[in-house]
């Protein structure tokens, strides 16, 4: 039964792994034609259409806090940017390169927890951080040669989603986190929403509807669905196996979204930005497991409750 568990739980994350590239590319395909605004309307709106009911058949109160609300603004204000600035990356970097910046997100999450929570970090983790940080570095220098700023963008998506994570992690702790994304794909559909309509005449090219072709609809769908299923199959996999276990898995993400781009886009990343991906993955993986082995030597009573985080 045990076995049983720890297959599904794998099974879901390497699921997890396939769903987001997948979703970076379709992301990096429709950002070529459609325009930012209904892309990202779109996105959000098959997040509740696929969510609703399932936070409906969960039952329980609906009933929320108004610092739950609060925050769950600022988290679905920080998701919609963080999309945004990351669609606009992948339409000038290499899927792979854009992606393996995004995974200094872990780092930062450390950092972050390291300066702003007063989290205990050792010298050793903080030291991966740094080394980490420069391994995204060597990503970034040839995309920057190339590209000028937009390089650095997916540098500012890791620190957004980091704020992000930090958040989720906070209103997780007393809420289903269906409910949690339900929340916040309704949120977004009413933020983003007037936009579209006040400028539906296309006057503003960033909220232009006129951008989806009948030829899009199957891919917006797939993106919105691939987005939903996804963070599905986080959750899922978190279900069955610890945050600790399943992380390192994670990683995984890296040499996919490598073979997509270079199936779907001819794209590979030069050696420096190769060597600077293995070295931020190294990093990550280094603190993942420094992390695990601290967790095994608490307490079972002094553990904190696992929670779930996807972005995507």
């Amino acid at each position: 039964m045990e076995q049983n568990r720890t297959l599904l739980g794998i099974g879901f994350m390497l699921l997890f792994c396939t769903l987001a590239p997948l979703g970076d590319a379709l992301a990096k395909i429709l950002g070529q034609t459609v325009a930012l605004g209904p892309l990202i309307f779109i996105r959000f709106a098959i997040q509740v259409i696929i969510l609703a009911p399932m936070a409906l058949a969960i039952g329980g109160s609906w009933h929320f806090s108004g610092k739950f609300l609060t925050l769950s603004a600022i988290r679905t204000v920080l998701q919609i940017t963080g999309i945004a600035i990351m669609v606009v990356a992948l339409q000038y970097m290499p899927l792979a390169d854009a992606v393996a910046i995004v995974f200094i997100l872990p780092l930062l999450v450390i950092l972050l927890g390291w300066a702003v929570l007063k989290e205990d970090v050792s010298k050793e983790r903080l030291l991966a951080c740094v080394v980490g940080f420069i391994g995204t570095l060597m990503v970034i220098q040839p995309s920057f040669q190339e590209v000028g700023f937009y390089a650095l963008l997916p540098l500012l998506v890791a620190f957004i989603f980091a704020i992000f994570m930090l958040i989720t992690r906070f209103i997780t702790q007393e809420n289903d986190v269906i409910k949690v994304q339900t929340v916040n794909g309704v949120m977004a559909v009413v933020l983003i929403a007037p936009a579209l309509l006040i400028f539906k005449d296309g006057s503003v090219p960033l909220f232009d509807f006129s951008t989806i072709s009948s030829d899009k609809i199957f891919l917006l769908i797939s993106f919105g669905s691939v987005g939903t299923f996804a963070l599905l199959s986080m959750t899922w996999s978190l279900s069955y196996l610890p945050s600790a276990t399943t992380a390192p898995l994670q990683y995984l993400e890296i040499p996919i979204v490598t073979l997509f781009g270079w199936l779907l886009f001819s794209e590979l990343p030069n050696p420096l930005a190769s060597a600077g991906i293995v070295i931020t993955m190294a990093s990550g993986l280094y603190v993942m497991f420094q992390e695990q082995a601290k967790t095994a030597q608490r307490p079972a009573l002094q553990r904190p409750a696992q929670d779930v985080i996807a972005a995507e």
